[in-house]
Order: structure tokens, then C-alpha cells, then sequence
């Protein structure tokens, strides 16, 4: 392969984006592009993804570093856990046959790992809507938030949070933001969701760099591969990251968790007719489903809704004449 490929640019720039936006789905995004898209090997996708994420990372983290949406302690303890593991994952890897059964294995496990991040980022997304119902019947629950940097640090259970996610990404180049970030939230539920995105995203540095270091020794690592998609991921991180800092992306992550559900179902072996259908039933049901709990949960059903109240409760909307 040349030093770069335009078309593995662009899928970066894509995979970029959504990395800023949300802090989750650079690997469980660009691995499976890879390998279906691109006729890429599932070692090389994963080693070169790894490398590439080292220096797509930082990009975004400085972003939140600014920003102040980093707890620095909680990154602290996680790295401890998350350091060692992510090494262990790639010489994991190694102890597995070489050849096919080692391609097999790791596209079973990225599938695995692919559809467990999806059903996290649904569970995420349920956690955030009750605590926005607990904020609403209790409203001295915001007045008393605590500041992000002096939220206690649950140790070792963070710590475990970081082993899980090492060995994850080791093994996968997935888990970095879209497992850990789950776990976090149901650890700290008092973050609010730009500060989480941002923290994870520095903790993920160190836990890519040891990763890296790994595949750089014992995986498959291609400088050409690599370079092409950091062509087009260090732009569209640092645009991603931008807007996140400030505003949510909820629309990109419900069109991430599709898309991972998707894309796990096909590693796993199902037949595309089965992923078409597997995605259209998540987009109806997704849809359908969100919009009955919202409204079980006290919150319109649907964004248009939201924004018609909101413009009530500002007065902006003149009562109508009877």
C-alpha cells in the first residue's frame, strides 16, 4: 500500500468525527470498515487502528483539557489498570495460533465486543433519562451537584474498569470509549456527559500508547495503512471535539449504536439479508421504544416536542385564544 489511500482518509475523517463527538467508536468503527470496505486483514486493521488511535487521542483530549471537562484523578486510576492490561491483550493475542484460527478468533471477538458496546451505549442512554426524571422530581439534586474535580474516586473499582478496557482494546482496538465510558457513568453517575466524554478520551492516551507499543512489536503494524487514516481522523477529531465540548451528540451516538450492532452481527457471522434486517428492526424499534420510555419517564416523545415546551416555559409561545 502508498503512504496513504484517499479512500481510507475519508473513512478517518468520518471515524474522526464521531471519535470528538461522542468519545466512543474509533475502533468499533474503523476496524470493521477495514476489514469489510477494504479487503484488510483483521490483525492489520486492528494493529494499524491502535497505532493510529495514539495519535488521533490527543487531539480531542487537549480540546477537553482546555475546556476543564477532564476529572485528572479518576484518569489517574484508571491508567494504572488500563496501562498493563492493554499490553497483556496484544501478547494474549500472540499465545493464540497464528493463521487463520487467529483471524477467526479476532473477528469473533470483535464482534462480540462490537454488539456488547451497542446494548452499552443503550443502556447509557436509559441511565442518563432517569437521572434527568430523579432532577425534575427532586430539583435540589442539580443545585448540589459536586464540582468534577472533587468527585471521590471509587479506586478499585475503577482500576478493574481500566484492566477490562486494556485487555479489550489489546485484543480488539475496541473499548477505549465504548465499553469504559458505560462503566463510568454507572460508577459516577454525578459526571455530566461532556465531562465523561472528556475524560475518558485523555485516559484513553496512555491506555493506546501501551496498546501501541504492543502492536508495534508483535502485531501486524502498516505504515501506509496507518498513515491514510490519520490523514483523515486528526481533522475530524479536533472538529469533533470542538462541538462536543459543548453540546451533546446525541444523534450521532443513536446512529452509532445501529451502526455497531450492525456491524458486530456481520462479524459474528450472520448473513447480510440478517444484518438489514437486524439494523431496520433497531431503527423502528429504537425509534418506537425510545420515544414510549421518554414518555413513561415524563419527557416529550419526540425532539420537536421538547423544543415546543421549552418555548412555553420561556413565554416565547403566546397562549392561544379561546
Amino acid at each position: 500500500m502508498d503512504w496513504w489511500d484517499p479512500g481510507i482518509a475519508a473513512a478517518g475523517l468520518l471515524v474522526g468525527l464521531v471519535v470528538g463527538l461522542t468519545g466512543m467508536g474509533g475502533g468499533a468503527l474503523m476496524t470493521p470498515i477495514l476489514v469489510f470496505f477494504f479487503g484488510v486483514s483483521p490483525l492489520a486493521a486492528v494493529s494499524s487502528d491502535v497505532v493510529a488511535s495514539f495519535f488521533m487521542k490527543p487531539i480531542g483530549g487537549l480540546v477537553h483539557l482546555r475546556q476543564g471537562t477532564v476529572h485528572l484523578r479518576l484518569v489517574g486510576w484508571l491508567c494504572l489498570g488500563s496501562i498493563p492490561a492493554a499490553f497483556t491483550g496484544v501478547l494474549l493475542l500472540r499465545l493464540i495460533e497464528d493463521g487463520d484460527a487467529l483471524q477467526e478468533v479476532l473477528l469473533f471477538a470483535l464482534g462480540a465486543v462490537l454488539v456488547l458496546a451497542s446494548l452499552a451505549m443503550v443502556a447509557k442512554a436509559y441511565l442518563r433519562l432517569r437521572e434527568r426524571e430523579r432532577a425534575r422530581l427532586d430539583p435540589t439534586t442539580g443545585a448540589v451537584r459536586p464540582r468534577l474535580q472533587t468527585i471521590p474516586v471509587r479506586r478499585p473499582a475503577t482500576v478493574l474498569v481500566g484492566i477490562l478496557g486494556g485487555l479489550v482494546v489489546g485484543m480488539t482496538s475496541v473499548g477505549a470509549g465504548s465499553l469504559m465510558i458505560v462503566c463510568l457513568l454507572l460508577l459516577y453517575p454525578a459526571i455530566k456527559a461532556r465531562q465523561l466524554v472528556g475524560t475518558d478520551l485523555v485516559q484513553a492516551v496512555p491506555l493506546v500508547a501501551s496498546a501501541s507499543v504492543g502492536h508495534l512489536l508483535f502485531g501486524d503494524f502498516t505504515l501506509g495503512l496507518t498513515g491514510s487514516i490519520l490523514v483523515g481522523a486528526i481533522p475530524g477529531v479536533w472538529v469533533g471535539a470542538r462541538v462536543s465540548s459543548r453540546s451533546p451528540g446525541s444523534l450521532v451516538r443513536r446512529a452509532l449504536t445501529v451502526i455497531l450492532l450492525a456491524s458486530g452481527a456481520k462479524l459474528l457471522g450472520a448473513p447480510t439479508p440478517v444484518v438489514l434486517t437486524i439494523a431496520g428492526a433497531a431503527v423502528v424499534g429504537g425509534v418506537g421504544g425510545w420515544a414510549w420510555l421518554k414518555v413513561r419517564h415524563g419527557e416529550p416523545a419526540f425532539v420537536w416536542q421538547q423544543r415546543r415546551r421549552a418555548r412555553r416555559v420561556d413565554g416565547e409561545v403566546a397562549p392561544s385564544r379561546s
